[in-house]
């Protein structure tokens, strides 16, 4: 059953895993409401980005963390204003407790889109934008599926349109996918 006032939620996954498309039409389903693309504060940086890379470069780790808190700062300001707020990004591995670590609000409703690797790789090949280049989709769901706390509604979203997603989130994440405390 869904509680009252405005709700946080944070929609994770690995590239073309769903999240944007998921994450929107979730927004939709509340009145008043924000849909936090995080990888935004990624794009504002104009000179010297640095992308998070698999071996851990010090310095992609640390913009990844800006990132980061900046989504939760700015998720924060949106749910104490009145919104509903539905943000995403690709928070895995262990920084998944960091970026929960920068969220102020609780409850925060938390779900994870792990699809199978062969329906991300369908999913990228059909779509305009590419994700990946650095990382493969195999190396990225190894570490979500081996890395990634196991917190939240986990869901397998490989057979499942965005809506019957979304539908299944407003089912189960009240119970399964709530984080009460600050990690």
């Amino acid at each position: 059953m869904q509680p009252s006032g405005p709700h946080l939620f944070l929609i994770t996954g690995i590239m073309a895993s769903g999240k944007s498309t998921v994450a929107q039409l979730l927004a939709e389903r509340f009145e008043r409401s924000v849909h936090l693309r995080g990888d935004v504060f990624r794009k504002m940086i104009v000179n010297d980005r640095v992308e998070a890379k698999p071996d851990g470069d010090a310095d992609g780790l640390e913009q990844l963390r800006l990132r980061y808190r900046l989504a939760a700062q700015a998720a924060d300001a949106y749910l104490e204003a009145g919104f509903h707020v539905v943000m995403q990004d690709v928070v895995v591995g262990t920084l998944l407790m960091d970026f929960l670590s920068y969220v102020g609000h609780r409850p925060l409703y938390l779900v994870v889109l792990c699809p199978s690797v062969a329906a991300v790789e369908a999913r990228e090949a059909g779509r305009g934008k590419k994700g990946y280049g650095i990382w493969t989709p195999s190396q990225l769901d190894g570490v979500l599926r081996t890395e990634t706390p196991k917190l939240g509604l986990w869901l397998d979203s490989t057979e499942w349109t965005p809506e019957e997603t979304v539908s299944r989130i407003l089912e189960r994440a009240w119970d399964e996918g709530r984080i009460d405390e600050q990690k």
